[in-house]
């Protein structure tokens, strides 16, 4: 059966073509198993609820733009009749009945894992737009009127004090709200226009599209722009809402979208109910690392296993301007796919700030693959956090990030190859049993033990835990990389690549010693654990690890990602060293076993990772050479590495 939907049409009717429903929230109550919704262009604003699923992937429910249509589902409405205060200051005064029991402005952005500014100031869930640009929250009413620059803040080092940093904007548009028992008065500061002639919308409602139960399978969202969403804070131990999701369901598909301006997450790919809800904040009695724990066994027990949740695809999207994360989950995205988005502008108002903060940010992304996406001008590019075992981060480029890419208490294994990743801050990395392989990077590392917090392995390709254990560094694998080191020391506690495998062991050091101590269990946590490296070129500013095998240093060699007319090229000046190596070829086998969870890194259906095809699809033949791009030549060079 195919329903349509049009701004034309009329809840009333029964949704055919001649007669299409006014809603797509009336398709969602009568759309059955391989039933599909055509949407026409024009703007919807409601949050679409999914009543139900399909039951196999022959039987999806799928809401699709009409062809050649557009339509947008908002979280927003428009607000229209404002009073002038003084100067450039407007007010509108609005009934509390029109949040319903959602009123984004009372409702504080906040929960476990968030951390505010200087002065104590709470950022709301609510946001005002100016013609579609988010204005920024007044702290008072008094910075209400103030025309000065902005100064925000944001996280450089997890390690060092927070900086102050001017925001770029010459004008500065705000909004303040003050909340009594019956209405909700905004007010803004809208300078050089009039609200009254130009289009006003204002943040009503935390979803767009996301069923309010779990369990909704099977469902496809493709072709629209969804926009405008009151979400909150989504940490690994709350709901994890958004502004699209499937809940705590399987199988979805979210393709080829425009998704943007959620206060703070895009998409959640879920975290299921059941455990606590920012047991931290609200109960206060453990670290939230022991009521992370906890909210892992509550939902393997409740029945979190690869028959009822995850296995999504999230493909071909624009995802953007969203204050937190761009996706965002926890074990909801384990099995999943996130190929191809564009994401970029993610939590770079920095009106608030926490430790979930990314383009993707994940808690056990067991078996997920992350490939062929273009993740740019964020705070962070992708964070995988807590058992990104059996992971692979593959063919994706990273550029104009605060900082790229931090991988934590993960024991491995995990895949990173093919990447290109061109921040000066490239990689916090605590974690162990990783391989990073054929990649460029042209900044910094920081690489941590993690010895306070003894965090969970698994059996292979599952949910059910294995055992326990804290992060000592290393069990890596450097392989065929290109380390630019294009950036100098700046003493900020990081190190370029792969000096900083210094402290760690030669496999051959490792055996020694365990062979030389057979009966200490104490060998295990005093013996650094060993590291594989062989085959990565230096330049710059950086310098081989002793444990480096077959090296090459040169000088001269440079890599950035620019963007010309849709598309993002890799450009690259190589040197002759450089491009006539012939590095040794990768394979599951090669990469071994990691040695706290003794897996293999292989595929998820257990087969060996294919490392045949370079990041641009084309096919490694002859001599091998270092970073992801097979035909390599000497000199400068300028490759297609991602199109729109």
């Amino acid at each position: 059966m195919i329903y349509y939907v049009s701004t034309n049409g009329s809840d009333s009717a029964n949704g055919s073509i001649e007669a299409p429903f006014r809603t797509i929230n009336r398709a969602a109550e009568v759309a059955r198993n391989g039933d599909t919704v055509r949407v026409y262009g024009g703007t919807y604003r409601e949050w679409v609820n999914p009543q139900f699923g399909g039951t196999s992937e022959h039987s999806r429910i799928t809401y699709e733009a009409v062809e050649g249509e557009r339509p947008i589902i908002k979280g927003s409405e428009i607000v229209t009749d404002w009073e002038k205060v003084a100067g450039t200051v407007w007010k509108k005064v609005l009934p509390n009945k029109m949040f319903g029991d959602w009123n984004p402005y009372l409702l504080e952005v906040g929960g476990d894992w968030h951390f505010q500014p200087y002065d104590e100031y709470r950022a709301h869930l609510g946001d005002v737009y100016i013609n579609g640009t988010p204005m920024f929250e007044a702290k008072s009413m008094e910075d209400l009127y103030d025309n000065t620059p902005r100064i925000t803040w944001f996280q450089h080092d997890m390690k060092v004090e927070n900086e102050l940093i001017l925001h770029p904007e010459q004008t500065i548009y705000k909004w303040f709200a003050s909340v009594d028992d019956d209405t909700t008065t905004i007010y803004c500061n809208f300078q050089e226009y009039n609200p009254n002639v130009e289009l006003i919308e204002i943040n009503v409602r935390p979803c767009c599209f996301y069923p309010k139960k779990a369990g909704v399978n099977y469902i496809t969202l493709r072709g629209f722009e969804i926009a405008h969403a009151a979400s909150p804070w989504a940490p690994p131990t709350a709901h994890q809402i958004a502004m699209v999701g499937p809940h705590w369901s399987k199988k979805w598909i979210i393709e080829n979208n425009d998704l943007h301006d959620a206060k703070c997450c895009a998409v959640s790919l879920g975290k299921g109910e059941g455990a606590a809800d920012h047991p931290y904040t609200n109960i206060h009695r453990k670290t939230g690392y022991r009521y992370q724990v906890e909210t892992l066994f509550t939902l393997i027990k409740n029945g979190c296993d690869k028959d009822t949740i995850g296995s999504h695809i999230v493909r071909n999207n624009a995802i953007h301007d969203c204050g937190q994360a761009g996706v965002v989950g926890h074990l909801g995205c384990v099995f999943s796919t996130i190929e191809h988005n564009h994401i970029y502008n993610i939590a770079i108002k920095h009106e608030f700030w926490g430790y979930e903060i990314a383009g993707i940010k994940f808690h056990g992304a067991i078996d997920s693959l992350i490939q062929n996406n273009n993740i740019h001008d964020c705070t962070l590019g992708v964070w995988l956090d807590w058992e990104a075992q059996g992971s692979r981060l593959t063919k994706n480029i990273f550029h104009r990030n605060n900082r790229d890419l931090m991988l934590e208490v993960c024991h491995g294994p995990c895949l990173i190859d093919h990447n290109v990743f061109t921040a000066e801050y490239a990689f916090d990395y605590w974690a162990q049993g990783g391989a990073l392989v054929h990649n460029i990077f042209c900044g910094k590392i920081r690489n941590d033990k993690v010895l306070d917090r003894n965090t969970p392995y698994h059996f292979p390709h599952s949910l059910n835990v294995l055992g326990y254990s804290e992060i000592y560094t290393g069990d890596d694998r450097y392989y065929n990389n290109m380390f630019v080191g294009q950036f100098p020391d700046r003493g900020e506690n990081l190190k370029q690549f792969t000096k900083n495998c210094d402290e760690m062991t030669s496999p051959e050091e490792y055996e020694a010693v365990l062979a030389s101590q057979p009966k200490r269990e104490g060998k295990f946590f005093f013996t650094p654990q060993p590291v594989w490296i062989d085959g990565n070129a230096y330049s710059g500013y950086a310098t081989p690890s002793k444990h480096e095998k077959s090296g090459v240093v040169a000088a001269g060699l440079t890599a950035a990602i620019e963007r010309e007319e849709g598309k993002w090229i890799l450009t690259m000046n190589v040197p002759k060293e450089i491009a006539e190596m012939s590095c040794k070829p990768v394979s599951t086998k090669r990469l071994g076993q990691t040695r706290m969870s003794a897996m293999a890194f292989e595929a998820p259906d257990g087969s060996d990772y294919d490392f045949s095809k370079d990041l641009v699809g084309e096919q490694y033949n002859g001599p091998i050479a270092p970073g992801p791009i097979a035909n390599l030549q000497a000199g400068k060079q300028s490759i297609v590495v991602w199109e729109e």
